[in-house]
Order: C-alpha cells, then sequence, then structure tokens
C-alpha cells in the first residue's frame, strides 16, 4: 500500500541534505536513504531532529513510504552509479511513477535514460540544480528536462522550494525534453568557468599589475558590484580579498594557484566543437585552469625564461593615456582600473553571448523548444552566476526571440561599443607587460571576427584545396556550389569531397 511521503530522495552528502531540509522547510514530506544506512540516521538525529523527514534504510522501505505517483529524486554522483541505481528501482517502481537526476550528469547520459525509463512506461527528469550548498538549502536555481508528462507532478515542490526573483517568479522552469534541462545546466557552468576566468584576470592585473592591496582590491570589486556587474561572483570576490588568516594576512596568499574542475567546463567545451560553435571563452577558461595546474612546470620556466614584466608603472599608464604631466597617479590608477572594468564586462557579454549560441545549436540539433529568455530568468538567482545582467538577456530574448546573437541587441551592443576602447587598452597593456589575460584576448578576438565581412579562411580552403582537393566555394557563385582547381598541374579532376571535420 503507498505511503504519504510527497518525494523520496537519495544520497544525502551536502546537496542532498540541504535539500530536503528546503524540501521540508516547504511543507513537503521526504523520505531518505543513502548507501551508507549510519549516514540517514546521524541526519535524522543530527540536522533533519524534530523535522518530519522519514529515515529508510533500502530502496524497497523508501519506495514503500512514497505517495503514487512515486516521485524519488537522485543526489548522487554523476556516471554508472545512477544507472546502478536506476537499475534497482525500475522493479520496484510501477506505471507512471518518476525518476529524478538531480546530480551533474552529462547531458547524453540524461537523453538515453529518459528513453530507457519511458520504455518502461515510468516517467524520468534529469534536472540541473545550481547554487551550492545555500542554493539548496534556501532556493537553488533549478532546470529541469526530461518526460514533459512528468512536470505537473514535481512542478510544485520544484518551484516552491527554488530561489525567487524580486516578483516571485521561481528560478525553475521546465527546460525542454530528455537531456535539455541538463544541457542547460552544463551551458551554466561552462559560463560559470568563464566569469570566474574573467574575474581572476581583474584580480591578477590589479595584483601584480598595479600592485595594489587587498582591501584597495576588495573596494574596487565591491564598487563594481554596486552597478551593471552586479553578481554573485563579485560579491563574492570582494569577501575572500577580505578575509584575513589566523596571523592577520590575506588567506588569499596562502591558496596554491592551481585551479581544480569537475569537467563540467570541459563538458562545454567538447559540445560547442561537435556542434560547431565558438564558444572560445568558455574553452580559454578551461585551459587557463589546466596550464594553472602545471604549477612545478611554470615555476621552472619562469626560472629558466623568465617571468615578463609584470609592474606597470605610473610612467607606463602616461603613455598608456597620453597622460598631461599634471594628472596625478591616483587618477592614473584609477583610470586603468576602469577600463579593467570595461574589459571584465565586454568579456562577460562575449561569453553569454556565446553561451546562447550553443544552446540555439543544440535545440537545432536535438528538437528542443528552448525558450532562451526564460532560461536568463532561471538564473537570475539561486545559481552561481546570478546577476543583474541576466535580467537585460531576458529582456534582449523578451523583445526579440529569433535574435541571433546577443552582441546585435541593441543594449549589448551599445555597452560593448561603450567599452571597446577600455578592452583594448586593457588586452594591449598586459601584453605589454607579460600578464596573461586569454579570457580578455579571446573575447576581443571572437568579437573582431565577428563582425569581420572577410576574413583569412578563403586561403585556408585554398590550402585545403590544393593538398587535399577538399573544394571551395566562390565569392562569383551561389552557395552551395564546390568548385577544385588543379593547383599544380599534376593533379586530376577527383576531389576528396566536402565536409566539416
Amino acid at each position: 500500500m503507498p505511503g504519504t511521503a510527497d518525494i523520496g530522495l537519495i544520497g544525502l552528502a551536502v546537496m542532498g541534505q540541504n535539500l530536503v531540509l528546503n524540501m521540508n522547510d516547504h511543507g513537503y514530506v521526504v523520505a531518505v536513504f543513502n548507501r551508507t544506512p549510519v549516514r540517514v540516521d546521524e541526519f535524522i538525529a543530527g540536522s533533519a531532529a524534530g523535522t518530519n523527514v522519514i529515515g529508510t534504510h533500502s530502496l524497497d522501505e523508501l519506495v514503500g513510504n512514497l505517495a503514487t505517483p512515486r516521485r524519488v529524486m537522485l543526489m548522487i554522483k554523476a556516471g554508472s552509479a545512477v544507472d546502478a541505481v536506476i537499475e534497482e528501482l525500475l522493479p520496484l517502481l510501477e506505471a507512471g511513477d518518476i525518476i529524478i537526476d538531480g546530480g551533474n550528469s552529462h547531458f547524453s547520459d540524461t537523453v538515453r535514460r529518459t528513453a530507457h525509463v519511458e520504455e518502461r512506461g515510468l516517467r524520468f527528469i534529469g534536472t540541473g540544480i545550481s547554487g551550492g550548498e545555500d542554493g539548496a538549502r534556501n532556493g537553488p536555481s533549478i532546470m529541469p528536462g526530461g518526460s514533459k508528462d512528468a512536470w505537473p507532478f514535481v512542478r510544485e515542490i520544484f518551484q516552491s522550494v527554488a530561489a525567487k526573483v524580486e516578483d516571485g517568479t521561481p528560478c525553475c522552469d521546465w527546460v525542454g525534453s530528455d537531456g535539455a534541462g541538463h544541457f542547460v545546466k552544463m551551458v551554466h557552468n561552462g559560463i560559470e568557468y568563464g566569469d570566474m576566468q574573467v574575474i581572476a584576470e581583474a584580480y591578477h592585473l590589479m595584483n601584480t599589475g598595479l600592485g595594489l592591496g587587498h582591501d584597495e582590491m576588495s573596494a574596487v570589486f565591491q564598487s563594481w558590484g554596486a552597478g551593471e556587474l552586479d553578481s554573485y561572483l563579485i560579491e563574492i570576490t570582494g569577501e575572500i580579498l577580505r578575509f584575513r588568516d589566523e596571523r592577520g594576512e590575506p588567506l588569499l596568499e596562502r591558496i596554491l594557484d592551481a585551479a581544480g574542475q569537475k569537467g563540467t567546463g570541459k563538458w562545454t567545451a567538447n559540445a560547442a566543437l561537435d556542434l560547431g560553435m565558438p564558444v572560445t571563452l568558455v574553452a580559454e577558461a578551461v585551459f587557463a585552469r589546466i596550464l594553472s595546474a602545471l604549477k612545478d612546470e611554470r615555476v621552472a620556466a619562469a626560472a629558466q625564461l623568465g617571468s615578463g614584466v609584470g609592474f606597470i608603472d605610473e610612467t607606463d599608464l602616461r603613455n598608456t593615456f597620453n597622460s598631461a604631466d599634471d594628472e596625478g597617479d591616483a587618477a592614473l590608477r584609477s583610470r586603468f582600473i576602469s577600463a579593467i572594468r570595461d574589459a571584465l564586462y565586454a568579456s562577460k557579454i562575449v561569453s553569454y553571448a556565446q553561451g546562447f549560441m550553443l544552446l540555439r545549436a543544440a535545440a537545432e540539433e536535438h528538437g528542443w523548444d528552448l525558450d532562451y529568455g526564460r532560461i536568463a530568468s532561471l538564473w537570475r538567482e539561486g545559481c552561481i552566476i546570478r546577476a543583474a545582467f541576466l535580467d537585460e538577456i531576458t529582456a534582449a530574448f523578451r523583445q526579440n526571440p529569433q535574435i541571433v546573437n546577443l552582441m546585435l541587441d541593441g543594449f549589448f551592443a551599445a555597452a560593448l561599443a561603450r567599452a571597446e576602447s577600455g578592452w583594448r587598452t586593457v588586452i594591449t597593456t598586459a601584453v605589454t607587460h607579460g600578464i596573461p589575460v586569454p579570457a580578455y584576448s579571446t573575447a576581443l578576438a571572437f568579437y573582431d571576427g565577428y563582425r569581420t565581412e572577410q576574413l583569412p579562411a578563403n586561403l585556408i580552403q585554398a590550402q585545403r584545396d590544393y593538398f587535399g582537393a577538399h573544394t571551395y566555394e566562390r565569392t562569383d557563385r551561389p552557395r552551395g556550389e564546390f568548385f577544385h582547381t588543379n593547383w599544380t598541374g599534376r593533379g586530376g579532376d577527383t576531389t576528396a569531397g566536402t565536409y566539416d571535420a
């Protein structure tokens, strides 16, 4: 006989526990299970004490406590473990019951799992959840996709526990079929990589380039957060810079400069390559983390090759801005900090534009009906990339749902134009002084390339046809007609055909 719990949750790590407590706060009865039974007991006796959470010690017991249609949510490590638990659950569930994967699964696995579960007469949801520990506890961004007819049975729970924007709209809505939810979460995470990198480059320029102290840099980020760069990552960067260790020194200086990653940024870059989309900033952010991890090699290389000029003094700034002699040092530094802000903001616009290009390409490839404005609003609160900036993206897609690139929207086109001078100044100054700014540089290269009517790819096509008879199109003939030239007089008329690899 079915039980009374509204939903079951498997996996009591940090995210799982906090999501359960969030659901309990909103009046839902949650039955929980974990592979290690003692963790269930510790949770029930600890942070879940006095709640309506039901602890169980087997999948049978978990399922038996659920009201129908049964809703079982998995908050476990992505990969084979998800498949294993699904296979254990299927014999215990009935037609119409719902399995929900709330982990960071690859979207292709979610496509496969949706089909597999639906073949058994059940329903499957793959949902991205962003916001970390705090978001799970107090309101995350939730991006569900999968079996569309499952949505009415989880909508109330998901939208109740999700973060809300100022007007009360939940940062949770149905994204699309099969793997759409997890794909959107993957792109979110890729953009997160980019956001973190552009902020890190600003820190590097102010710290190594200008020699600013941590409190000075914190104040800069705090001021940026009060304007159009208002965001969670800018906010916490200011807090990190202010934080002092037990010796009263900046803790940030004690943290090794070797960044880790869980793989979602790499998945985003791989998807971009698969779909033929130039998501260059996310890819560069991934490579920047990989380069940072080569700490020992970098130390050795710095000793052998030198480490560039580094510091940017007042004479450099005076020359950079063609400044009059009466302009003070503080004013010059302030002008360069403003230029850094421009470079960060412009690069951020490019990164989001590339992310939505990737979403559009995936929608066409997989037949997903994605609402890009709504997706932007799902990220407005609760998630790691939450920012006021996303309101403008939502507005851009509301005004023109068919816009092919955010950079073409009036607001963002004007913002890029205003930032361009400072953006270029920062990059040229950084290059001159040996300070790497890979995200700013690749973003500007994309911006320039995207708006260049004639690129040198005609030479590349000629080279490909020369050595491989891969053919080319002509400017004086309609698109879709392909030609081959016997460049050496020794070749023939046979071609290799055309392909995109």
